[in-house]
């Protein structure tokens, strides 16, 4: 028997990187899942890998940043599924030109919207599910950059990743008294699809050295199978080789 056995986990950004590697690693623990992300096919795929290894999962696209189709996502568990137990809360964006002297309204507005506001919706749909068990684990990803402000991410993705980071916080302080628990995760450098809109590339080996989705999964799993009296506020995730590290070291030698 899984510790997640009877349960129903809601994996947002399910079809690649940290959301797969979260969605099968709950779905291993007897979760049922329902995955959600803007592409049906990588979605399907994902199911069908659960399904090939004993266990369910239920597909249900949505473009996150819009509130419309969030709450659609959440009348399908509430209706069919009548209970939400775990949100993974992991979808999230970033663009090629993201630094000031690059930046448009457009741009703006699609990372705000990726990475602030749609986890944001997903929230507000979450919660009224979870209150009504009086128990529930919401795990957002946010980023590093939503500690420290450094040149990589851009000013923007930094800006929305430090609100969700507040936001996270903020749920604690409002919901404990209904038994709801809120986690940031705080990644360094992971090998995920996102790192293909880095303005330069990485390289084979540099991705090889860092954090794999596979790691993020296992701290997903980690802390949705803690005990409800205890929350992890925030935690942190980083490669050993820390390219800024090293890079650091290097200009001293």
């Amino acid at each position: 028997m899984g510790k997640l056995d009877g349960k129903i986990a809601w994996v947002t950004g399910a079809g690649s990187g940290i959301g797969e590697a979260a969605a099968l690693a709950l779905a291993a623990e007897g979760a049922a899942i329902v995955l959600t992300g803007r592409r049906r096919a990588p979605l399907e795929a994902v199911a069908a890998r659960i399904a090939a290894a004993g266990g369910t999962a239920h597909v249900q696209p949505a473009d996150l940043m819009r509130a419309a189709e969030v709450k659609q996502v959440g009348a399908f568990i509430g209706a069919t599924l009548g209970r939400l137990d775990i949100l993974v809360n992991n979808a999230g964006l970033n663009i090629v030109e993201r630094h000031w002297a690059q930046l448009t309204p457009e741009g703006i507005d699609e990372v705000v919207g990726g990475n602030l506001n749609a986890p944001l919706y997903c929230v507000l749909v979450a919660l009224p599910l979870m209150r009504a068990r009086k128990d529930g684990v919401i795990i957002h990803t946010a980023s590093m950059a939503g500690r420290f402000i450094g040149g990589f991410s851009g000013p923007i993705y930094t800006a929305a990743k430090h609100g969700l980071v507040a936001a996270s916080h903020t749920i604690n302080m409002e919901e404990c008294v209904h038994g709801i628990r809120s986690t940031v995760m705080l990644p360094g450098e992971v090998a995920t699809p996102i790192l293909d809109k880095r303005p330069n590339p990485v390289s084979a080996e540099d991705r090889a050295r860092m954090v794999q989705p596979e790691d993020c999964g296992d701290l997903v799993r980690y802390i949705a199978t803690l005990p409800p009296h205890v929350v992890i506020n925030e935690v942190m995730i980083a490669p050993t080789w820390n390219r800024t590290y090293v890079a650091n070291l290097q200009r001293k030698l």
